[in-house]
């Protein structure tokens, strides 16, 4: 396993994640729209960087939420709440460039956000397990290897 601070972990984490997604939504959305790369690229790569915004906004307004209530734990309703919200704030923000970019009625978007949407659920898990496997926080891996 190889160890580093937290900070250089997330941005290793988000860096990897989102040059993987924007490959493989451009690839999906490529299928959907039966377009070429060429035009599902540019959309792949705004949607990726309308993820990561809206993830740091969302969750530096979610913490600061946790803070002023003082939640000391994240309980199952408290995950499941943050994760709908956020995916839901994500499809309102993913649809109009969708729209725009196609030229497609809020039907057609949403299918295309819903098949990414299936997409990342499967891909988001299956990357965090691999890398969490490749790259241990500092704290795991000191409780790992005590006597």
């Amino acid at each position: 396993m190889i160890t580093l601070s937290p900070l250089k972990r997330r941005i290793l984490y988000v860096t990897v994640f989102e040059l993987i997604a924007i490959i493989s939504s451009t690839f999906i959305l490529m299928k959907l729209s039966g377009g070429e790369a060429a035009e599902s690229l540019p959309v792949a790569v705004m949607v990726s960087f309308a993820a990561v915004v809206w993830n740091f906004l969302y969750n530096t307004v979610f913490e600061a939420w946790e803070r002023r209530k003082q939640v000391t734990k994240r309980t199952l309703l408290i995950r499941s709440v943050h994760a709908f919200v956020f995916e839901g704030g994500l499809v309102l923000i993913c649809l109009p460039i969708y729209m725009i970019w196609y030229d497609v009625g809020l039907i057609k978007a949403f299918m295309l956000e819903a098949a990414l949407l299936l997409f990342f659920l499967v891909y988001t898990f299956v990357f965090t397990l691999g890398f969490d496997k490749i790259f241990t926080l500092p704290h795991h891996y000191k409780t790992a290897s005590a006597p």
